[in-house]
């Protein structure tokens, strides 16, 4: 299925290519619990950015390889690039537009994520 998503204001726009039955997790580090982030990581391929290049900004911390990218305006986080997956990009599924209606959530132990990361590898590859 093809999804759309946005920012709160709207100023980002995407796309995403996912299944009908959306195989999300939820992650206890402390930036995904702080800010409600729910996961759905993809090959680079199924996104699409249909607006707003210039009203994101990026933060990174720690070994600087995930980017996470925000709304200028409204500060939310619509998607990023993980540090599990940078070949991807993880949309949070709280931004798809109509969101789907049967969304599966693992949880995932982000505050030891040395130790679980390899788990998430296989979620940016085309299959």
């Amino acid at each position: 299925m093809l999804y759309q998503g946005s920012c709160h204001c709207q100023a980002v726009k995407f796309e995403v290519e996912a299944p009908e039955v959306i195989d999300a997790d939820y992650c206890n580090c402390s930036i995904c619990r702080k800010s409600g982030y729910l996961h759905l990581i993809v090959p680079a391929s199924r996104f699409r950015l249909v607006s707003g290049l210039y009203d994101l900004t990026t933060y990174t911390f720690n070994t600087g390889i995930a980017k996470h990218t925000f709304c200028k305006h409204c500060g939310v986080k619509p998607f990023y690039t993980p540090r599990s997956n940078p070949d991807g990009v993880d949309v949070n599924v709280h931004c798809l537009d109509v969101p789907s209606q049967n969304v599966n959530i693992t949880h995932f132990d982000g505050q030891n994520w040395e130790k679980h990361a390899h788990t998430l590898a296989h979620k940016s590859k085309d299959m």
